[in-house]
């Protein structure tokens, strides 16, 4: 009854895409930290662009020193991480620019980051974007992806999920 009372109330949480492109399962990701889901459950981006926007509302709680990987908390306490390529941390942040920084508020569409996609390509395994859960164990009741060809920046829902009371 206490935590009925008390506790924390499931929520349903949507994703929208980070970035412009193909939107595909963590399968596809050459890289078994992601597609053995070792950081946690979600899916992966193929760009189109290198603009990069919030995919939730919440609370940058990481962002790396190279600018290519960012971490969002939502209000209901679920943890998205979004990597942009494979290997891009060895590019010392070459082609990456930050536009938040950590403890920022920001909202789903919010700019993050921008990166130079033909540097990305040329310098680093793949330029595919996995868009994780990283305490998705601890936080997702129900998870949906919504694979797509085409999902528009700040705009279409990649995932829904419903998170644990």
């Amino acid at each position: 009854m206490f935590k009925k009372l008390f506790g924390k109330k499931s929520v349903e949480e949507q994703l929208v895409a980070p970035i412009n492109g193909k939107v595909v399962s963590l399968d596809e990701v050459d890289d078994p930290v992601f597609s053995q889901r070792m950081m946690g459950d979600g899916v992966a981006i193929e760009p189109a662009d290198g603009k990069v926007v919030s995919p939730v509302s919440g609370e940058i709680v990481q962002i790396f020193p190279t600018n290519h990987a960012v971490g969002i908390k939502t209000k209901s306490g679920v943890e998205v991480l979004v990597h942009i390529g494979l290997e891009t941390v060895a590019m010392e942040g070459e082609g990456f620019e930050g536009h938040v920084k950590t403890g920022d508020h920001v909202d789903a569409g919010d700019h993050l980051i921008t990166f130079d996609t033909e540097l990305v390509k040329e310098k680093a395994k793949s330029t595919i974007t996995p868009v994780v859960i990283t305490n998705f164990d601890d936080a997702v009741e129900t998870f949906e992806p919504s694979y797509n060809d085409s999902a528009s920046a700040g705009q279409t829902t990649i995932v829904t999920l419903q998170t644990k009371a």
